[in-house]
Parts: structure tokens; C-alpha cells; sequence
């Protein structure tokens, strides 16, 4: 068996986006937000191929100072997504959003690169950012959930209490269920690469444990410190919708 990574042609790479028009064709037949999804898939593409050219780059980098502005960066982009489900909310929820990410993020990281890993320097960018990559994508989706819940809930009149407690359940869905699944129905990205990459199944096994440890908490404890320090702008704001 040949364990040398497959070189993907720009040919190669458009076969995959047959499927993809086929979806596409599929949401305007059935007259649904076919301009967004074309719109995302488009940033998508343009997104992973300068990230590409990028990382590139700063995966030779040695530079502390922009290793640890890259990982800032990080965290103030996927906080400013996770809020994007309350636009209208979105800078009074920002700083709280923010310290969510980065608390509950960034004490994941640390305890998986410097405690399981190992890392030395921590700042090792070809492992560190791919990592603080997966760990700050999985709180900005739990985060955005959480919101998004929590408003609903308090809208409807739910007591904030159990809203909160409501918004946390529905942010822990889709990573409990990828834990369930995780093995059974599906063979993670993580995993999966280092396979083709011809890394042992028992050691790539190891390190997507590895990997959704590090989701499952990311996910959970950003979302707790969100829903703790929003909770009084979350009423305020309630209160006031309530009371026009």
C-alpha cells in the first residue's frame, strides 16, 4: 500500500463540486435560501485557499508576538460569528462572548497541548493553531446555540434560570451526539488524515481521543462562562422587549 498523501490536481479538486451544485440546484427547487448557501460554499473556497497559502507561511514562522496574535485573532473572529444568530445583540454580548471563547477555549489548549501533548515551545504553529482552530470553532458553535436558546426561552417567559439551563442542553446536542457517533458512524477529519497519511489506525485513534475530549470540554465550558456573564444583559435586554 502506497502511504504517500495524494497530490489533488485543480481538476481533481472541481469533481468535488459536482455534488455540491447538485445540493444547490436542490434548495432552489425548493425555492430555500439558495443565495446564502452559494454565497457561504464561495467563502468557503476563498477562505481554505488563502488560509493555505498563509499557513504556509506562518507555519515556518518562530515569532511568539505573531503566533499569539493569530490565536486573538481567532477568538474575536468565532465570537463575532457565534453571536451572528442575535445581530442586534451583537456588540453588547461581544466582550462576554469573547471571554467565553477565550477562558474556556484557551484552558482546554493549554491542558491538551501542554499537559497530553507536550508542545515545547507552546507556540509551535503547525500544531497549536490547527488545534486552537477546532477548540475555538466548537465553542463559537455551542456559544451561538446557547444564545440563540437562551433569547428564545426568555422571550417566551421561561424564568432565566431555566432558560439558561435549557440553552445549555441544546448547545451540548450535536457534540454529544458526534460522541456517540464518533467511530460508529463516522471516522473523524483528524483521524481520517493521518490514516491517508499513513500514521498507524491505534496511534491516529489516540489523538482524535485525544481531539474530542478537547471539543466536548471547549464546548461546555465556554458555554457555561457565556451563560453566567451574559446573564444580566440578557435580562436587561428582555426586560426591555418586554416593556416597550
Amino acid at each position: 500500500m502506497n502511504n504517500t498523501p495524494q497530490l489533488i490536481s485543480l481538476v481533481d479538486l472541481s469533481i468535488a463540486f459536482i455534488p455540491v451544485v447538485i445540493a444547490l440546484f436542490f434548495l432552489y427547487l425548493w425555492s430555500l435560501n439558495v443565495k446564502q448557501a452559494s454565497y457561504a460554499i464561495a467563502r468557503m473556497l476563498i477562505q481554505l485557499l488563502l488560509i493555505g497559502y498563509a499557513l504556509s507561511y506562518i507555519f515556518f514562522s518562530d515569532n511568539v508576538w505573531l503566533i499569539s496574535t493569530i490565536l486573538i485573532t481567532m477568538v474575536g473572529i468565532s465570537c463575532w460569528i457565534a453571536l451572528h444568530t442575535l445581530p442586534t445583540y451583537r456588540l453588547l454580548l461581544f466582550k462576554q462572548g469573547f471571554i467565553a471563547i477565550i477562558c474556556g477555549g484557551g484552558f482546554t489548549l493549554v491542558f491538551i497541548t501542554q499537559g497530553a501533548l507536550v508542545i515545547t515551545p507552546w507556540y509551535q504553529a503547525q500544531i497549536i493553531i490547527p488545534l486552537a482552530g477546532m477548540i475555538f470553532a466548537t465553542a463559537m458553535n455551542s456559544i451561538s446555540l446557547c444564545a440563540e436558546r437562551l433569547f428564545s426561552e426568555m422571550n417566551n417567559g421561561v424564568p432565566y434560570h431555566q432558560a439558561r439551563k435549557n440553552a445549555l442542553n441544546a448547545a451540548t446536542i450535536p457534540v454529544i451526539n458526534t460522541l456517540f457517533a464518533v467511530g460508529l458512524v463516522s471516522i473523524p477529519g483528524m483521524m481520517t488524515g493521518q490514516i491517508l497519511s499513513g500514521v498507524s489506525p491505534l496511534i491516529a485513534a489516540r489523538y482524535q481521543i485525544i481531539v474530542m475530549c478537547m471539543i466536548f470540554a471547549s464546548a461546555i465550558i465556554s458555554s457555561v462562562i457565556f451563560l453566567i456573564l451574559s446573564e444580566k444583559t440578557v435580562k436587561l435586554i428582555t426586560s426591555q422587549n418586554s416593556n416597550p
